[in-house]
């Protein structure tokens, strides 16, 4: 009797029960009590209660059709159907990020679109329909394109860094060229357990709204943490979260009875108030309570006593509600009793709907809005500087960088962000030091000055702050261009943009973007210096991220028109982009020997774009060897094609560019009548970028003799000894000199 079904019909039947035989108090003090503007008037706590028992019907009926596999997801918000207060309280263009146990929440949002039906999207939802307005059918979400709820998944608190990211957004506004989506003065609500509160993304978003704080900075967010005492199987320490927040730096700290409507409505109206009209963040400590368990698997009873789930289910908020309801006179019991059995009945009808409907079934229909791509054409001439000219020549004051020398990537990089603020007023550049110190390696230097303090700015050292920023900025429309320091740094955040950025399209079909451009100095070559937090070669981890477009650009112009190419498909698809830019290239002026200048290019003209997932390729016609690679490579094979050459061997070298998705197409058609091909890679064994090639083209031409050269499986220590673990132009030589060696086939 005590099993997780058992235990979902004990809190229905208990329920029912409490209604019937519940006596009324007497109250002789409620009429004043609801002519107070600060307290529950009755119609809005006859609809707070209705949205309670909308979202326990929607739990009770996740149960029973998931034994019929007519849905697929059981994780519900029984015991927290006191977040309805904020729904009540909040605005429809408040935007929420919100904790998956929000159904109550959901319903009252709902009222401000009446000719939405919460059960029956929510229903669209569970049975992963493709009629799901929130997610088309990819996953059960709490969402929806018209409530300001942007959908999230299992949110682990990984959510945190974007909801504050977003607040942020709306105080920038003010001060720039950039129309907002919704009004000035919304604040942002962001829902998590008490369990995620331990997460290291929660306690960094936590961080960076009391370091706003510290800086002066308007940042209207409420962190809603919903405490139901547990994380599946651990309790949380009595009083823990309000120990660990109450005095926290730089946080106004409010606790509200979840439990409770008429006790907690001021509280949460209070913190609502103050998030909105002070512009700062706001804790906001929700107590609840769990029922159910955690979800259709979980089986309380193996970690909790009897005694123990009888005594949480003792305070289900609905028992409450039922009884100021009750004491009000607003209902009878008989009247509660039959609308609950009516949203049951509503509840099960919908899902039995909902079963019958088209699910997803072909992968271009489920990847549809994982990488949108508008065509060639329409990003080449989006990402055009034509008809900018007066304002360029304002920011550049009448001597433009295309009129200039050939110069190196540092600078060319410099001149093209400057060109893309002009371009795109909603475009901002963050990060770590690129401020007045204009970045590590000057590649933000004079931004700051020109396009002031709210267009270009410091974050603090933390580069899930980052990225989470620039997920909030993006969804509100601004072009993101952050910075993180050196590729090593980003694996602390890289859930940013794998469980987040880039799966925000796909999980709400489309309707929210968070369009960015990441620029990240990495790879390897620096001499030695750093060791291997400032030199890592492998870019495997950002491969693997669904959606994501990379590209690692090996000399100026390429970098400079990369860009364009990114920020058009950031602009017109929402897409997330990466550029990994090589370190060891940003002030090489020489190819092959010193002051030739040959690896200074003119600045682009601007027009000019880099063609989408397209190698560049150095030597034409019938070789006797290709040679592919990207980054670093790129002059490491140009140096064994010289030598080669002097041979008089035939040599072909193809710089990749796009790292994600790889030209593979076009590269075979490169090395069609190319029968030895040497794929030179900086990267790791192991999944790495050379070893995607050699796959593709194996599968495409059997005949051909390739060979793989990578680093070793190894860090990059610091010094001389770095050479040693990397890549070198002596293997690479080495290895084609034993290619040409074997028979054209």
């Amino acid at each position: 009797m005590s099993n997780r079904i058992h235990r979902a019909e004990l809190i229905d039947e208990q329920f029912k029960v409490h209604v019937q035989n519940y006596v009324p108090r007497t109250r002789p003090s409620s009429q004043t009590d609801r002519e107070d503007p600060q307290g529950l008037a009755d119609a809005d706590l006859v609809e707070l209660f209705d949205s309670q028992l909308k979202s326990r019907q929607l739990d009770l009926m996740a149960r029973k059709k998931r034994q019929e596999n007519k849905v697929f997801y059981t994780i519900g918000s029984s015991g927290h159907e006191g977040n309805a207060l904020l729904g009540r309280l909040s605005r429809p263009t408040d935007p929420a990020f919100l904790h998956y146990r929000s159904g109550a929440f959901m319903a009252e949002r709902y009222r401000h679109h009446p000719s939405l039906n919460f059960i029956k999207d929510t229903c669209l939802s569970f049975a992963a329909s493709k009629n799901d307005p929130s997610s088309g059918g990819r996953h059960k979400v709490w969402g929806h394109p018209d409530l300001w709820v942007l959908p999230q998944t299992s949110t682990i608190a990984s959510h945190l860094p974007k909801a504050l990211g977003m607040a942020l957004g709306i105080e920038s506004a003010s001060g720039m060229p950039h129309t907002l989506p919704i009004p000035g003065d919304s604040l942002v609500l962001c829902s998590f357990g008490d369990a995620s509160f331990n997460h290291a993304t929660a306690q960094t978003a936590l961080n960076a709204a009391a370091w706003t704080r510290h800086q002066n900075l308007r940042c209207p967010i409420v962190f809603v943490c919903e405490d139901n005492g547990w994380g599946i199987s651990v309790p949380t320490p009595t009083d823990y979260i309000e120990q660990s927040v109450r005095h926290r730096y730089g946080m106004d700290y409010f606790k509200a009875d979840g439990l409770d409507l008429e006790k907690g409505y001021s509280s949460v109206q209070e913190a609502l108030r103050v998030a909105r009209s002070k512009r700062r963040p706001v804790f906001l400590h929700l107590k609840t309570v769990r029922l159910m368990g955690h979800a259709g698997t979980d089986f309380e009873i193996e970690y909790r006593s009897e005694l123990e789930l009888v005594a949480s289910e003792r305070q289900d908020p609905l028992l409450r509600s039922a009884e100021l309801v009750i004491d009000r006179g607003l209902m009878n019991g008989a009247d509660i009793l039959s609308r609950y059995k009516a949203l049951h009945q509503e509840c099960l009808s919908e899902a039995d709907r909902a079963d019958q409907l088209p699910r997803l079934t072909s992968r271009s229909e489920i990847m549809a809005p994982l990488g949108p791509m508008s065509n060639p054409q329409s990003i080449e001439r989006a990402a055009s500087l034509d008809g900018f000219e007066s304002e360029r020549q304002a920011i550049w004051g009448g001597s433009l960088p295309e009129d200039d020398r050939p110069t190196h990537m540092a600078i060319m990089i410099n001149y093209a962000l400057r060109d893309l603020l002009i371009k795109y007023p909603q475009a901002i550049v963050f990060g770590e030091d690129v401020a007045k110190k204009g970045g590590v390696y000057t590649i933000t230097k004079k931004l700051w000055s020109l396009f002031g303090r709210r267009r270009v700015f410091n974050t603090l050292l933390d580069e899930t702050t980052i990225l989470g920023l620039a997920q909030g900025y993006g969804s509100l429309g601004y072009l993101p261009i952050p910075e993180i320091q050196y590729l090593a740094y980003i694996h602390n955040a890289l859930d940013q943009i794998r469980g987040e950025a880039c799966s925000l399209q796909f999980f709400s079909n489309d309707k929210y973007r968070n369009p960015m451009v990441m620029r990240i100095a990495g790879l390897g070559y620096q001499k030695g210096f750093g060791g291997h937090f400032h030199n890592d070669n492998s870019l495997t981890a950002l491969r693997d991220i669904p959606g994501l477009v990379i590209g690692v650009p090996s000399r100026g112009d390429d970098a400079v028109r990369m860009l364009r190419s990114m920020m058009a498909m950031a602009h017109l698809d929402g897409r997330v982009c990466a550029m990994v830019e090589p370190i060891a290239l940003y002030m090489r002026k020489d190819l092959s020997s010193a002051e030739d200048r040959r690896w200074c290019f003119q600045y682009p003209k601007p027009h000019e774009s880099l063609p989408l997932f397209l190698p560049r390729v150095y030597g034409g016609g019938e070789a006797d060897l290709a040679i592919i690679t990207y980054g670093n490579g790129v002059l490491m094979a140009l140096g064994v094609k010289q030598k080669l050459e002097e041979l008089e061997h035939r040599v072909k070298v193809i710089d990749l560019r796009w790292i994600k998705p790889l030209p593979l197409d076009e590269v075979c058609s490169l090395v069609e009548n190319t029968h030895r091909i040497l794929v030179a890679d900086e990267g790791r064994p192991g999944g790495s970028v050379g070893e995607s090639v050699v796959s593709g083209l194996a599968q495409r031409s059997a005949s051909v003799n390739i060979r793989l050269l990578t680093s070793p499986d190894s860090y990059i220590p610091l010094g001389a000894a770095a050479e040693v673990t990397l890549l070198s132009e002596a293997e690479i030589l080495d290895a084609a000199h034993d290619l040409l060696k074997q028979p054209a086939s």
